[in-house]
């Protein structure tokens, strides 16, 4: 039996923009011109991470309650059940080292990162309509202002001027993770609420 292989493929054009797609034009003009951030065209529009940015990715139960404790975020993004944090580039690296570091290491938490060469979906423009489901912005960022120095880093703990320090939100994620983890699997059971770890 003869087998045919087929021929190759043409690169597909990461850029190109989808014709008749208003709202997709729009929303990468605004990334790409207004913040300096690489998009990718859609639908949906998909931004890459590792560039300008890093992201920590959690479920958003555990994300709105780590949001209510006030901590200092760059900015953040909700996309159906799971929030998207933006860190310094280069942080999605250090999770695995910062999280033994803060003794978190071996527990499963549901926190990861997106780093170098990865893919989130960009959420819609402040003030534009987005669908229903799609990502969306919980706190945007703020085009002209410098948005990489407001993103989490390493080396701003005991800095003065409060500015986001990535070790305290990622311990502060952690918890609120692994504080969601165990009401989520407490229900599952049956049972009343749990303590959370002690810290």
């Amino acid at each position: 039996m003869a087998f045919t292989v087929p021929s190759p493929r043409e690169p597909a054009d990461r850029t190109r923009r989808i014709t008749g797609s208003g709202s997709t034009d729009s929303t990468l003009r605004w990334y790409e011109s207004r913040l300096g951030w690489a998009a990718l065209a859609g639908p949906p529009v998909r931004l890459l991470t590792g560039l300008r940015f890093d992201v920590l990715d959690l479920p958003a139960d555990a994300g709105f309650a780590l949001l209510r404790g006030a901590p200092v975020t760059g900015p953040v993004a909700l996309d159906g059940s799971r929030m998207r944090l933006l860190v310094a580039a280069g942080s999605a690296d250090e999770l695995p080292g910062l999280l033994d570091w803060l003794e978190w290491g071996g527990i499963a938490l549901d926190l990861t990162a997106v780093g170098t060469d990865g893919l989130i979906e960009a959420p819609a423009p402040p003030g534009a309509r987005c669908a229903k489901g799609a990502a969306r912005w919980l706190r945007p960022p703020e085009p002209g202002c410098g948005v990489e120095r407001t993103l989490p880093e390493f080396g701003r703990f005991g800095e003065r001027g409060g500015g986001p320090d990535l070790v305290r939100l990622v311990d502060a994620a952690a918890t609120e993770c692994h504080r969601a983890r165990m009401v989520r699997v407490s229900a599952a059971f049956g049972g009343g609420a749990p303590r959370s770890r002690a810290r």
